[in-house]
């Protein structure tokens, strides 16, 4: 699976954001989401969803490889991290972050919830057989 954005849906409501960190935190604080939305006002007056594109850009700068994927994406094992943060530096996105909460850093996991409860289809999971034939 792969999750996508497709911003010119996005409205900038903020329903990811709150489900995100819902289904990962069990609390509503958007400021804890695993992804982030950027408004562009005035110009070009739009909006950008920042999202995992499960890279692996964190897993490959990981000095203790504990960032391996699992299910289809990369997840951090919080025992096996040493919580140099390297991977939160090397994320093209900026969305591998620092919990305020946890030692270890946190990024998305493909768990797809930003996705089914998106009102505006803004961000969209796509099943690997699609995207190969598309």
């Amino acid at each position: 699976m792969e999750l996508r954005a497709i911003h010119t849906n996005c409205s900038g409501c903020g329903v990811c954001r709150q489900v995100c960190t819902l289904e990962n935190f069990r609390e509503v604080n958007p400021s804890k989401s695993l992804l982030k939305i950027q408004g562009r006002f005035p110009s070009p007056g739009d909006y950008r969803i920042h999202i995992c594109d499960q890279c692996g850009a964190c897993a490959e700068v990981c000095p203790v490889e504990a960032i391996q994927v699992v299910d289809g994406a990369y997840r951090v094992d919080e025992e096996e991290c040493v919580g140099c943060m390297e991977c939160v530096a090397a994320c093209p996105r900026g969305v591998m972050m620092v919990h305020p909460d946890r030692e270890a850093p946190v990024k998305c996991t493909l768990c797809g919830q930003c996705a089914e409860l998106c009102p505006r289809q803004a961000l969209v999971l796509v099943d690997d057989k699609i995207k190969k034939a598309g």
